[in-house]
C-alpha cells in the first residue's frame, strides 16, 4: 500500500503491487526492514508481533507502587558479617593519602569495585547448603557401611580410574605427593624406587638403589627428588640419574621440604636437625635438637617453623637460623606415635601410646587441646586434607572423619567415622593428594590409592599449583618461584612480625642514656708498619703507639662529653616546655624565674637598694 501524496503535488504513477491489496482489508501495514532482514518479511514479521513486550496495564501497575505512588524496587537478601569478612581482602586504602585529584578518584573506584566483588563472592555462598563432595547416605544407613567397590561402582569412570592397588615387593614403602598432585614416588625399604604420573599410569623411572631407604622426598619441581639412602642423601632426576650425593646429611630417618623457601629439612639418628638450600647447595641450619632419634617431622606450611615429635611425648618447634627451640609443647603423658600439621597451618594433630588424639591451635598453644578423642589402639599414621579431613590408622585399620574439630574415635560409638577401610598389611605412610579426592597408602606390600569424596580442594589456582601444567609451564613457575624465594632468617612463630617497625622501648631509651656516663675508653690495639733495619727503632715505636693511643682517647672523651651534654640539654629544654605549658595554664602557684644579673667590677658604686622597715 503506497502513501498518499503530499499537498500541493500530484499523485504518483500506480505501481503493480498496489491494484493487489487497494481493496483488502485483512492486509495490516508492515513496516520496512533493513536491507539485512528483507528476505525474511514474512516469518520474522509474524514472529516479531508474537513475541513483542506488551505494555503492562493500569492494574498491573498498581500491583508494584506503594502508598505514596512510588513504584516498588525488589530488595535484596542481607548478607551475613561473617560471610563478608570471609571473602573480604582486607581494609580499603584512606583516598586522604592520595595527592592528586585523578589518582584519589580512581581509588576510590577500585575500592567500589573490590566491595562489590565481596559481596557477590559472599552472595554465591548462600546458594551452597551442602556440603560439597560428600557422601550422603540413605535412611538408616551410614556412611561408614560404604566400601571402596561400592564407591568404585557408582562413580564415573574417570574417578574409577583412580582408585587402584599396586603389588610390591621391596616394602614397606615411603611414598610422596609432588605440590600440584600430579605425580607419585614410591621408595622401599629395601631399596626399590618409582616415580610415576599417577593419574596417566606412565611411569619415569624405576631402579633399584642396592641399599636401604628411609625416606623419599618430591623437591620444587616433578623433575628432581631425594632419596634418603643408608649413608647419605641423594639426589635423582625424573629418569633416575643421579645427581648429587649430600654427605652432610648423614644417616637420615625422615625428609620434609618448604616449597617457598627451596629448604630440604632432615632429621637424623643421632638427634641432629638439618635445612639445605636446594637452590644454592649450602645447608643454613645444622646443629643437635638433643632430642635422640627423630622419627617424626613435619613443617608448618603457614611459617615455615619445623615440627618434631619426641620419646617423652613433647612436640619441639625450630627454626634453623635459632639453635634452640622456639617452643615447647608437651602433649602427650607417654612416647608420641604420630604427628602432622594441616596444609593451612592452624592446627596441630598429635598422637601418642596413650590412645589419644589431641588437636592443637598453633597460633595460640594454650594448654589444653581443642579436641581430644581416644581410639582402641594407639594411631601410627595422621593426615589431614585440604578441607579439614582427618584420615588415621591403627595398624591395619584405617578411619576418615569429615571434620579436624569433632573428631570420634573407634571408642566413640556415637560419633562414627566418614568412612573405613581394612588395608592387607600394616601402613606405613599415609598422603592425602593436592586437589583431588584421594588418599594413598603406603604399605608393607605396596601402595593402595582410596576414593575419598569431598577431600580435595576442587579449585586450584593455576598460578600457584597447576595439576595440568606444561613444561614451559613449569620453567616459568620455576624461574618465578626463585625469584619470589623467601629467605631462612624469616622463619619465625609469627609470620606478621617482619612487617612490624621495631621501635625501642622507654626502658632501653633510659638505659642507653645512662650507659653514656659510665662508658670507658676501647682498648687500642696498633700494629705499625714494618721499616727496614736502620729505619726505626723500638723505643721510637713505642713513643709513637702512645701518641696514637692519646689521641683516639681524647677523641672519646670529646665525643662522649658531646652527647652528655646533648642529653643534659635535651632535659633542660624539656622542663623548660613544661614550666611554658604550666603558665600557658594559668597556674597561680608558678613563679617566672628571673634572669641573674650580670655582675661587674663596677656594682659597688651602685646605691644600695632601701630596706623595707620591720613593722
Amino acid at each position: 500500500m503506497s502513501k498518499p501524496a503530499p499537498k500541493g503535488r500530484k499523485k504518483p504513477p500506480a505501481r503493480y503491487f498496489d491494484s493487489a491489496t487497494e481493496n483488502a482489508d485483512d492486509v495490516k501495514h508492515v513496516k520496512l526492514k533493513r536491507k539485512g532482514q528483507q528476505n525474511f518479511t514474512g516469518d520474522f514479521v509474524k514472529m516479531q508481533a508474537h513475541y513483542k513486550m506488551k505494555k503492562p496495564s493500569r492494574e498491573e501497575k498498581a500491583k508494584f507502587k506503594t502508598k505514596d505512588g512510588e513504584t516498588k524496587k525488589t530488595q535484596k537478601q542481607k548478607i551475613p558479617q561473617q560471610l563478608l569478612d570471609k571473602y573480604s581482602r582486607g581494609d580499603g586504602v584512606a583516598a586522604s593519602g592520595v595527592k592528586t585529584r585523578h589518582f584519589k578518584s580512581q581509588q576510590e573506584r577500585k575500592e567500589v569495585y573490590l566491595e562489590y566483588a565481596t559481596e557477590q563472592a559472599a552472595r554465591t555462598e548462600l546458594l551452597l547448603q551442602e556440603i560439597p563432595g560428600q557422601l550422603e547416605p540413605d535412611e538408616e544407613e551410614t556412611t561408614a557401611m560404604y566400601r571402596q567397590s561400592e564407591i568404585v561402582a557408582n562413580v564415573d569412570l574417570q574417578s574409577a580410574a583412580k582408585h587402584f592397588e599396586l603389588k610390591l615387593d621391596f616394602g614397606p614403602y615411603k611414598m610422596s605427593y609432588t605440590k600440584n598432585g600430579r605425580h607419585l614416588l614410591l621408595g622401599g625399604r629395601r631399596g626399590h624406587v618409582a616415580a610415576f604420573d599417577w593419574v596417566t599410569k606412565k611411569l619415569h623411572c624405576e631402579f633399584n638403589v642396592m641399599e636401604s631407604i628411609a625416606a623419599v622426598q618430591w623437591l620444587h619441581v616433578p623433575t628432581m627428588y631425594a632419596v634418603a639412602q643408608k649413608e647419605w642423601v641423594f639426589f635423582y632426576d625424573q629418569k633416575g640419574t643421579e645427581l648429587h650425593c649430600v654427605k652432610r646429611l648423614a644417616r637420615v630417618n625422615c625428609l620434609d621440604f618448604l616449597p617457598y623457601h627451596f629448604l630440604l629439612a632432615a632429621g637424623n639418628n643421632a638427634g641432629y636437625a638439618s635445612w639445605l638450600d636446594v637452590s644454592i647447595g649450602e645447608l643454613v641450619g645444622n646443629f643437635n635438637t638433643g632430642l635422640g632419634d627423630i622419627r617424626l617431622m613435619r613443617h608448618n606450611p603457614g611459617n615455615g617453623v619445623l615440627c618434631i615429635g619426641g620419646g617423652k611425648g613433647v612436640v619441639s618447634m625450630w627454626s634453623p637460623k635459632v639453635r634452640e627451640p622456639l617452643v615447647k609443647l608437651l602433649a602427650h603423658s607417654t612416647a608420641m606415635t604420630a604427628l602432622t600439621v594441616d596444609p593451612k597451618g592452624l592446627h596441630l594433630v598429635t598422637a601418642g601410646l596413650d590412645r589419644t588424639v589431641k588437636v592443637w591451635d598453633i597460633r595460640s598453644l594454650h594448654e589444653k587441646p581443642l579436641a581430644m578423642f581416644r581410639l582402641r589402639l594407639p594411631a601410627n599414621e595422621l593426615e589431614v586434607s585440604q578441607r579439614g579431613m582427618l584420615a588415621l590408622s591403627q595398624g591395619t585399620y584405617l578411619e576418615a572423619y569429615t571434620n579436624l574439630m569433632s573428631g570420634g574415635g573407634t571408642g566413640n560409638s556415637n560419633n562414627l567415622p566418614y568412612l573405613r577401610q581394612r588395608c592387607d598389611s600394616f601402613v606405613h605412610g599415609m598422603r592425602f593428594c593436592p586437589y583431588e579426592d584421594i588418599l594413598g597408602i603406603s604399605t608393607a606390600n605396596g601402595f593402595q590409592s582410596l576414593l575419598m569424596p569431598g577431600a580435595g580442594e576442587p579449585n586450584y589456582d593455576a598460578l600457584e599449583d597447576n595439576p595440568y601444567e606444561t613444561s614451559k609451564q613449569r620453567r616459568e613457575h620455576e624461574v618465578h618461584a626463585l625469584l619470589e624465594k623467601i629467605p631462612p632468617e624469616l622463619i619465625t612463630l609469627d609470620p606478621h612480625e617482619i612487617t612490624g617497625v621495631d621501635a625501642p622501648t622507654l626502658q632501653e631509651k633510659v638505659d642507653a642514656k645512662r650507659q653514656l656516663f659510665h662508658l670507658k675508653p676501647p682498648r687500642i690495639d696498633m700494629k705499625p708498619r714494618h721499616k727496614m733495619k736502620g729505619r726505626g727503632g723500638s723505643v721510637k715505636t713505642a713513643r709513637n703507639k702512645q701518641i696514637v693511643k692519646d689521641l683516639q682517647r681524647k677523641e672519646f672523651i670529646a665525643e662522649v662529653r658531646k652527647a652528655k651534654s646533648s642529653v643534659i640539654a635535651a632535659h633542660k629544654q624539656r622542663d623548660l616546655d613544661n614550666d611554658l605549658e604550666l603558665e600557658a595554664g594559668g597556674d597561680s602557684t608558678f613563679k617566672e624565674k628571673k634572669p641573674k644579673p650580670v655582675r661587674s667590677v663596677l656594682d659597688r658604686f651602685k646605691p644600695k637598694p632601701v630596706k623595707k622597715p620591720k613593722k
